[in-house]
């Protein structure tokens, strides 16, 4: 495991024991559907499904199809502020 790797899941660790990850995933979801992201994926996902026909769709073709288009549509102004608690939280519990 690379030095990355750690201390990726040592901040990972650190914020599912502390209660911080489920907060971040709180405010993500509130801050997706705020901004329509939610109802964009909705739809893409109904595209899809018309597109292929529902009986050849899987749950997992959806996911490999619509996730790509998930992540770019996440707003930059969601991504900073995410960026910006994490790096609080960090800043708050240098001690990792």
């Amino acid at each position: 495991m690379s030095k990355d790797s750690r201390m990726r899941a040592t901040i990972n660790q650190k914020l599912t024991e502390m209660g911080e990850r489920e907060r971040l995933k709180e405010l993500l979801r509130a801050k997706l559907t705020e901004c329509g992201w939610k109802d964009q994926m909705k739809a893409h996902c109904k595209e899809v499904i018309k597109e292929k026909g529902l009986e050849h769709v899987t749950v997992e073709d959806l996911v490999v199809e619509i996730t790509p288009k998930g992540r770019a549509l996440v707003p930059d102004c969601v991504k900073k502020e995410l960026l910006q608690k994490i790096r609080a939280f960090l800043a708050q519990h240098a001690t990792l």
